[in-house]
């Protein structure tokens, strides 16, 4: 508490201020005990994921490579084919029982246009093919 004593200064009375420096420190000890108090966040992502296989394929899968390249050229297993040779090979894929089918690894270059690549890509599924995905992507990572 203080006082203003002052001469000429009216009647005399007491100026009368709370001190707030206690209630400061209070409320800054309650926050840290806050933080404390709060569990901490884990970022991670519970996923159920399957059981690891403790015995592998007796035999590897076949792979069928197509490779587009940046000038729309489809190749199949590294031969050059057109659009229709490669419709007649997707369509004899489509034709085998799904667990036979031979896996189609589709690698696209980097200045491989969209369309190509979704063309071929939509193709191999309308003629059933099952077992097809996209490889080699980390080229595409800078």
């Amino acid at each position: 508490m203080s006082m203003n004593v002052g001469e000429g200064g009216g009647e005399g009375e007491p100026m009368v201020e709370m001190n707030t420096t206690p209630l400061i420190d209070v409320l800054l000890v309650l926050l840290v005990m806050l933080i404390i108090t709060i569990p901490i966040q884990t970022h991670a992502v519970k996923l159920d994921m399957p059981p690891p296989n403790p015995h592998p394929p007796p035999n590897p899968p076949v792979v069928v490579d197509i490779n587009i390249d940046f000038d729309g050229t489809v190749y199949w297993n590294n031969t050059p084919v057109d659009m229709k040779t490669l419709d007649a090979y997707l369509y004899q894929e489509g034709q085998k029982d799904p667990i036979d089918q031979d896996e189609i690894h589709i690698t696209a270059n980097r200045l491989a246009k969209y369309d190509v690549v979704a063309k071929v890509m939509a193709d191999a599924q309308r003629r059933g093919a099952v077992k097809m995905g996209i490889v080699n992507t980390n080229a595409y990572v800078q």
